[in-house]
């Protein structure tokens, strides 16, 4: 049972990964690919389309919310105090 849970969390981390909203984005992409193209819809543009804009929200999700993390400093790296 160990190697069944651990397979199905790499598959879980390697699709979803760290933005789930990445892979929610191109799960509806591909379903709306099938729905286009099964009423007989020419939709070879919606993934590469898809993908640009996720692309696009993603980079400025993160510019706009960089991760904060605190930094302290480590044992030897303050400054002495001395001007050198």
């Amino acid at each position: 049972m160990r190697y069944i849970r651990g397979f199905g969390r790499f598959w879980w981390d390697f699709i979803i990964g760290d933005d789930w909203r990445v892979a929610a984005g191109i799960a509806l992409a591909l379903a709306l690919t099938k729905l286009l193209t099964s009423n007989g819809t020419n939709a070879w543009w919606l993934l590469p389309a898809a993908v640009a804009v996720l692309l696009v929200a993603t980079v400025r999700r993160g510019a706009r919310d960089p991760l904060t993390t605190t930094q302290e400093p480590t044992p030897g790296s303050e400054t002495s105090g001395d001007g050198a």
